[in-house]
């Protein structure tokens, strides 16, 4: 029997993440918060960055990872070691903008600073995953 061959293409799409349907996952809001918290931390530097790992993409892994590497960068050079701060998240608002896609937003407000956390949640592979985080 002779064997199909697949082009380099198919065996990428073959491995890549499958999508699947949002009524397949469970409620986003807990990741959201979490996710949120972890984002903090990370560029706070309390946190390592390998520990959100399995909550987001291989792209936005890599963008946390030069964001914490700036920010570790940036306290050095001020002489600041990593403090764990106080933050307060504000109500989170989450919008399912289309089958299997979340967009969520949450305030962050610590004494002095104010931020906003933007991510993209899309069903992979019957998770949940960010694939897009950014910190404002």
């Amino acid at each position: 029997m002779a064997r199909a061959r697949m082009s380099t293409a198919e065996v990428d799409e073959y491995f890549d993440y499958q999508p699947c349907s949002t009524m397949d996952l469970p409620d986003p809001t807990p990741l959201v918060d979490n996710l949120t918290r972890c984002v903090i931390e990370v560029l706070l530097g309390t946190r390592e960055v390998e520990q959100v790992a399995r909550w987001v993409t291989e792209d936005t892994y890599l963008h946390l990872a030069r964001r914490s590497i700036a920010a570790r960068r940036t306290r050095a050079l001020r002489r600041q070691q990593p403090v764990r701060a106080h933050y307060e998240i504000g109500p989170l608002v989450v919008t399912h903008p289309a089958d299997g896609i979340v967009e969520a937003t949450a305030i962050v407000r610590s004494p002095g600073r104010t931020r906003a956390v933007a991510m993209r949640l899309e069903g992979l592979d019957d998770r949940w995953r960010a694939t897009a985080v950014h910190v404002l």
